[in-house]
């Protein structure tokens, strides 16, 4: 919770971030304060803060986390089979992408409990750090993950995931001996997620690349959403390929010409705990996912 704190900045954020209560997020930290004997945090009224003392033991948090995952981590590693909970987190497209794939491979070890929960973009690797969960599916458009990463975290390559044109069946681009002209379609109604989603930022990159007056998305809250309205003729859009995994939802997929709008998979984990048997064979599943899931894509 110290840790947590010294991220968050306050007790309502720390319990929000953990799920606690703020009363019980400030009992246990004045029961770690009675512990080590320290004023950790110097509280007021409306707010409270680190004090020297507590900026001191939360700088050594992490590292006693990380001794105490490693130990349990060297101990449980004896063990000739994957036994315990072990909680990942991904992007919705993955989760439903991965998750028939994993449900098949993890089910071969009766000892193992497996929890698959989806978060938004930029949560996966802070709830790796926290210890609320120990794999993250993240997915990067940068190119520059493992460049940022924290430390303590190892970054694991799954898959490139490129941007790909869907269209209705009935459209004249539906047909995969038609080259697929930008121009073309600058008159067409563009769908997209909302401002601010990776995907998002993906088609605004796409479009700027359309020619002439540049077209303005119509904006749905989902992707599975958008690909329900273009299977009903109602517009078109550009998604990420993994978004087709669960099928083709009665439209037509087009590879894009510009192969650098792609993303990147990664799973990310604590460096102490991929020795965990446990963690070590849910990896080895994800990564079996990653490259057994095909996109039902006509040009795939």
């Amino acid at each position: 919770m110290l840790a947590e704190f010294a991220r968050r900045g306050s007790i309502a954020a720390t319990a929000a971030s953990l799920g606690y209560t703020p009363s019980a997020v400030s009992q246990q930290l004045a029961a770690l304060e009675r512990e080590t004997k320290a004023a950790l945090l110097d509280r007021t009224a409306r707010s409270a803060e680190l004090t020297d003392a507590g900026r001191r033991l939360a700088g050594r948090a992490e590292e006693i986390l990380t001794l105490v995952e490693a130990a349990e981590a060297e101990l449980s590693a004896q063990a000739d089979t994957p036994m315990g909970r072990v909680v990942v987190t991904a992007f919705p497209t993955v989760a439903v992408a991965f998750a028939p794939a994993l449900a098949h491979s993890l089910g071969d070890h009766p000892g193992l409990t497996f929890v698959l929960r989806q978060t938004r973009h930029g949560g996966g690797i802070r709830q790796v750090q926290s210890g609320e969960v120990d794999i993250a599916l993240i997915d990067d458009w940068t190119g520059k993950a493992p460049e940022q990463a924290p430390a303590a975290l190892e970054f694991f390559h799954l898959r490139r995931d490129p941007l790909v044109l869907v269209v209705p069946t009935s459209h004249p681009m539906s047909d995969p001996e038609r080259p697929v002209d930008l121009q073309e379609l600058r008159e067409e109604p563009w769908m997209a997620a909302p401002p601010g989603e990776p995907s998002r930022q993906a088609v605004e990159r796409l479009l700027d690349g359309v020619g002439g007056a540049r077209p303005v998305p119509w904006e749905f809250e989902g992707l599975h959403t958008i690909l329900s309205l273009v299977a009903r003729g109602i517009g078109i859009t550009a998604v990420p390929e993994l978004t087709l995994a669960a099928g083709d939802q009665g439209v037509a997929v087009r590879r894009l010409p510009d192969r650098a709008l792609s993303r990147d998979v990664y799973a990310v984990i604590r460096t102490a705990s991929v020795r965990r048997p446990s963690v070590a064979v849910t990896l080895r599943a994800i990564y079996a996912a990653a490259h057994e899931t095909r996109p039902a894509s006509p040009e795939t």
